[in-house]
């Protein structure tokens, strides 16, 4: 089951969050009020550069707990995951397990996590991707680089090189995922793609390719050259950068 589809589970029971610093008359103390006004302030005329990371939580947080100093959560979440991207991206049961995290927390990260999912996705779709590489390579981490397991995507082109489909083919474990040449091949055909870009993330943070990730990506470019059906690159999406099979020259045997 995907992250998201376990989050419909959650929205039945979002008000069970526990707000131990409200007053008697319902509004949280007036150091917590003057807090978030001060944040929201300081994030409203500098943007996001101007908070750090558990601040930028603390923003999320306040619509899901509304009464409550959400500071030391943020700390916890950061501190378990690393960072704000991460802790977006964490799987809900992970999160669950970090102590305060409710069901009204978890709905909200992954509010966000998706929103920015599409952010990213609506700036590659239906355009050529020579003109929007940059975009794409930026959906690719938005969607993959932080993630904790692994995932194979494939962009599928029409005969113009615009994107027509974006699907995640498999999901693996840290270090691997399972890849079929034959069902890669058997989808394009369906959506009558012309040609493809696969995508896959290394947890690890490191691009670099394992001898599987180069035979498994001449097996599929084999298969989809017997159909007439063009394989323009491999990316590789790492921590923070990636690497082009193209760029490396290792489409050739």
């Amino acid at each position: 089951m995907s992250q998201f589809a376990e989050t419909r589970n959650l929205f039945a029971d979002l008000d069970e969050v526990v707000e131990v610093a409200a007053l008697p008359s319902g509004k949280p103390p007036s150091y917590i009020r003057d807090h978030r006004k001060r944040l929201r302030e300081r994030f409203l005329n500098g943007g996001a550069s101007a908070v750090p990371d558990y601040e930028l939580l603390e923003l999320v947080l306040f619509r899901a707990i509304p009464r409550q100093d959400v500071k030391p959560l943020a700390r916890r979440l950061i501190d378990q995951f690393g960072d704000f991207n991460r802790v977006l991206s964490a799987p809900i049961t992970q999160l669950r397990q970090v102590d305060g995290v409710g069901d009204a927390v978890a709905v909200e990260l992954k509010i966000v996590e998706a929103a920015a999912h599409r952010l990213a996705r609506a700036k590659v779709m239906q355009r050529h991707v020579v003109s929007s590489w940059d975009a794409l390579l930026d959906y690719c981490h938005t969607t993959m680089a932080h993630r904790m397991t692994e995932q194979f995507r494939i962009l599928f082109l029409d005969t113009k090189n615009a994107v027509i489909a974006d699907e995640e083919q498999a999901q693996g474990t840290v270090d691997h995922v399972p890849v079929y040449p034959r069902e890669v091949v058997k989808r394009a055909l369906e959506l009558n793609a012309a040609s493809l870009i696969l995508v896959h993330n290394h947890p690890s943070g490191d691009p670099t390719p394992s001898g599987a990730d180069i035979q498994m990506t001449r097996q599929i470019t084999s298969a989809a050259k017997a159909l007439g059906i063009t394989v323009h690159d491999h990316l590789i999406i790492g921590k923070s950068c990636e690497l082009s099979f193209r760029a490396q020259g290792l489409f050739e045997t």
